[in-house]
């Protein structure tokens, strides 16, 4: 125990401090910057462990702030937990527990425009806003995010893009001469806010470029940012610049080689973010969030250990995230944060941080951490972190309190888990308390009864699926007898 909370002899002393600290640094808004990974293994940072994988970039901040080691997003998969991010909402409350097509896209689908965004927020604060990468929230103009609260969009609007300029711009030009009306979005030319631009540097290193330019462009009109850095790496397709495969010539799986390189290349961005902002001496007033939007795909190279499961699953490999802030003299310093924390909380934290307003009709899934943060404190003590991953016929469940954790994966009995000593999911404790699981299982399925029908599929499958197997089945889901 000694170990896994900020030194309780200090606190008073520290918490002083820091709210002194606080104060001085918020006579200026500070800057926030969130970086976003796509589909990243827990195991594949060095500051959570990796033996195979080097981020020395992230690696320096994180051991200069806060590592989060129970850091939650609320959706095993790309789409609605972006969703969440912004919405401060869990995705199913909205209608949004699937992705967006990348074939056949309908510009009519997208969150809908009466959730305010996060982005919203702080650009009535006086931020400078920006959304870099990917988006994944809609695609019709009433979605795109220059409609959303962004000032500035340098990206794509679907699940994912191939990286190499020249191979995607021939594959989508051939398609385009072959009159196919249905292009993969992977392969689509990146927009500068609504406008097509052609690229041609790697994925990865465009989007590092051009969040380098926003934070120069913000100091320029001396604003706060807030930036939106949403890399598709190391997401599929597995490409990488062979400068990057040669600094893992160790390793000798092909896709993990790949993967490695692919994460390398985020941590080069990241260091020369970092250094604009040094140079530009925007560093000390500049919170930065690193984190993925979910757990790693084990099928495409990624390690989650010690967590058991993938991306898409709700067992704490789907979406238990590695994560870290970093703000000099206000974020502590070589520190780990233990309890409970979930992305939705980003929304109602960032709002306080930048003095915004939240509409009173907001409704907010997550809570502002920061005070309790700075202090070492649990917020979500009395809250159950929860995630729901729709399958075919059925739902799997999962939703955390504490130590304690319900799992409902298929067809299989609910199980409980002490995720602090049992992060594997190895040892089931529902007998041994029954009571536990029982109280659990109850709040979780009165959670279930603020979801709404999907207002979209991944695709027509889904779509008719849901209809023939009477979905989302929580009636079986919840039950504590099968």
């Amino acid at each position: 125990m000694k170990n896994r909370f900020f030194h309780t002899k200090k606190i008073a002393v520290v918490a002083v401090l820091l709210t002194a600290s606080l104060t001085f640094a918020q006579s200026k808004k500070p800057n926030i910057l969130v970086i976003l990974a796509d589909d990243l293994g827990y195991a594949d940072v060095g500051f959570n462990g990796s033996k195979d994988i080097i981020t020395p970039e992230l690696d320096k901040l994180a051991k200069a702030g806060t590592i989060f080691s129970s850091a939650y997003v609320a959706h095993p998969f790309c789409g609605p937990s972006r969703t969440a991010l912004m919405t401060g909402r869990y995705p199913h409350e909205i209608g949004a527990p699937y992705n967006l097509p990348d074939v056949g896209m309908n510009l009519e689908d997208g969150i809908p425009v009466k959730e305010n965004f996060i982005s919203n927020v702080m650009h009535d604060a006086g931020y400078y806003t920006s959304a870099i990468g990917k988006w994944h929230l809609g695609y019709g103009s009433e979605f795109q995010p220059n409609n959303r609260g962004f000032d500035y969009f340098y990206g794509f609007l679907g699940g994912g893009h191939k990286y190499f300029p020249a191979e995607y711009k021939a594959q989508y030009d051939a398609q385009v001469k072959n009159g196919n009306k249905h292009i993969h979005a992977y392969l689509t030319p990146l927009l500068h806010n609504n406008t097509e631009v052609e690229e041609t540097e790697y994925m990865t290193d465009a989007l590092s470029r051009e969040a380098v330019r926003v934070v120069k462009e913000a100091k320029q009109k001396q604003k706060p940012f807030f930036m939106y850095l949403a890399y598709n790496a190391p997401h599929v397709p597995l490409e990488a610049k062979e400068e990057d495969l040669k600094v893992f010539a160790n390793i000798k799986d092909k896709d993990r080689r790949t993967y490695a390189a692919m994460v390398y290349a985020v941590d080069r961005g990241v260091g020369e973010i970092v250094k604009t902002l040094k140079e530009n001496k925007q560093f000390d007033n500049t919170l930065i969030i690193f984190l993925s939007d979910n757990g790693g795909n084990i099928e495409h190279a990624a390690n989650n250990y010690p967590l058991r499961g993938t991306k898409g699953d709700t067992y704490e490999g789907g979406y238990r995230v590695p994560m870290f802030f970093h703000w000099p003299s206000v974020v502590p310093a070589g520190k780990r944060f233990d309890y409970v924390v979930s992305a939705l909380d980003f929304y109602p934290t960032f709002a306080n941080l930048a003095g915004g307003v939240i509409p009173k009709s907001k409704s907010l899934d997550g809570k502002d951490i920061w005070a309790n943060f700075l202090a070492g404190k649990d917020t979500h003590k009395d809250d159950l972190i929860y995630a729901v991953r729709y399958r075919s016929g059925f739902s799997d469940v999962g939703a955390r309190n504490e130590d304690f954790k319900i799992v409902k994966a298929g067809q299989n009995k609910w199980k409980l888990f002490d995720v602090r000593k049992d992060p594997s999911e190895t040892k089931d404790l529902s007998a041994q308390y029954p009571d536990v699981l029982k109280d659990m299982v109850h709040r979780t399925q009165k959670w279930s009864e603020s979801h709404i029908t999907p207002l979209w599929y991944d695709n027509k499958k889904v779509e008719q699926m849901w209809k023939d197997t009477n979905m989302p089945n929580y009636d079986k889901a919840f039950k504590l007898d099968n």
